[in-house]
């Protein structure tokens, strides 16, 4: 049975960090683009960032990059986002995702079909 179950998410103040994790099950992990996509209240759902299945090419988004970091262990069939510098906007629902086609621009990893495994979510906020 696949499964892609994340962690780490909750409230923390603006400034402050998060890691978020991904735990995968159920299929072959190290073949896979991983990608981490939110989601906030109101509005489309949109590609954070992404890594490619041996973690040597990564993909961000153009107002998280300097703040987050994407990583995976595929020893572990795991993949994390550290968010550092957080800022109320980053407040949304966070979920990983797989994909197995070939990809190297962001639209391609961005484009939501490709995906065939999503995880259930887990819960960003950032408040004061």
């Amino acid at each position: 049975q696949v499964q892609l179950v994340e962690s780490g998410g909750g409230l923390v103040q603006p400034g402050g960090s998060l890691r978020l994790s991904c735990a995968a099950t159920g299929f072959t992990f190290s073949s896979y683009i991983l990608s981490w996509y939110r989601q906030a209240p109101g509005k489309e759902r949109e590609l954070v960032a992404g890594v490619t299945s041996a973690g040597h090419g990564r993909i961000w988004l153009d107002s998280v990059k300097g703040r987050f970091t994407i990583s995976r262990d595929n020893a572990k069939n795991s993949v994390y986002l550290q968010m550092n510098s957080l800022k109320p906007e980053d407040t949304a629902v966070y979920k990983c995702a797989a994909q197995n086609t070939l990809c190297s621009s962001y639209d391609c990893y961005a484009t939501r079909a490709r995906y065939y495994y999503w995880g259930q979510g887990t819960q960003v906020t950032v408040s004061s």
